[in-house]
């Protein structure tokens, strides 16, 4: 190199130190700043959920007690519907086994008419199926 250059490189890396440090104190600065908003925006948004968990809540479980209430309701319902169809049920074989005691014969020629019509049921539809 010359003494020129060399001069002028000489002369010149204060500056340029001056401005790389004076670079990096604004990159920290900037890092620091751009910390410090993110943290705080994420404190907003903490605090907004922490509000609208205590707004749904109450309403969560205002709504799972009325689910296991109308599905209790609902199961009561169902048992109360089996108790009086099995009632129905038995009333109607008992009925029927008094009516075979009282009359055999005519229990007898009904249960075969019904077993006629329901042959010739089926084989209707077999032969519908057929063609």
């Amino acid at each position: 190199m010359t003494s020129t250059t060399s001069n002028l490189a000489s002369d010149a890396a204060p500056g340029i130190r001056n401005a790389s440090k004076e670079l990096l104190q604004n990159a920290d600065s900037a890092v620091v700043a751009t910390r410090d908003y993110a943290n705080h925006v994420l404190d907003k948004a903490e605090n907004t959920v922490r509000e609208l968990r205590g707004d749904v809540d109450p309403l969560v479980d205002m709504l799972a007690s009325k689910a296991q209430k109308l599905a209790r309701q609902s199961l009561d319902m169902a048992v109360e519907a089996k108790d009086k169809a099995q009632q129905s049920l038995s009333r109607y074989a008992s009925a029927t086994t008094h009516y075979v005691a009282e009359q055999p014969m005519r229990s007898v020629l009904i249960a075969a008419g019904v077993g006629a019509v329901v042959a010739l049921l089926v084989a209707s539809l077999r032969h519908r199926k057929n063609h």
